[in-house]
């Protein structure tokens, strides 16, 4: 398959876990997770909201737009440097997206639809970038 396609591929899931980020961010829980007693808002409101004093949402505000652009010089003008910066920047994010799956799933025993989308869209582009054979 062409690696244009790869990288518009990986633009979309960016763009997606980008939206799920400022939800998070700027909607208030409430209206966001559709009430105060669900899962969504029990994923929100615990120990684990922050990580090194930054709210995770507010981390992925920054990160998901600073790794589009790197895939879209990559898909303008492909560099080597910025193959191997998409492909760390995506492992990073991968394993806190492990993480915090680890958390909803097996700590906190709740879901938070959000943060599953940023969790599958980080996973699911390093697994393109890994398994998708550019020709």
């Amino acid at each position: 398959m062409k690696k244009e396609t790869k990288y518009k591929i990986i633009l979309v899931l960016l763009a997606l876990a980008l939206v799920a980020s400022v939800v998070l961010s700027f909607i208030p829980l409430e209206q966001a997770c559709g009430g105060t007693s669900n899962s969504c808002t029990i994923v929100q409101t615990s120990q684990y909201e922050f990580t090194l004093g930054l709210k995770n949402s507010h981390i992925g505000l920054v990160a998901f737009p600073i790794l589009a652009l790197l895939v879209f010089f990559e898909l303008k003008r492909p560099k080597r440097y910025q193959k191997i910066a998409i492909t760390v920047g995506m492992s990073i994010g991968s394993v806190f997206a492990v993480y915090f799956l680890y958390l909803q799933f097996f700590v906190l025993k709740a879901i938070c639809k959000y943060c599953m989308v940023v969790d599958v869209a980080v996973i699911a582009s390093l697994a393109l970038i890994i398994f998708w054979d550019e020709k």
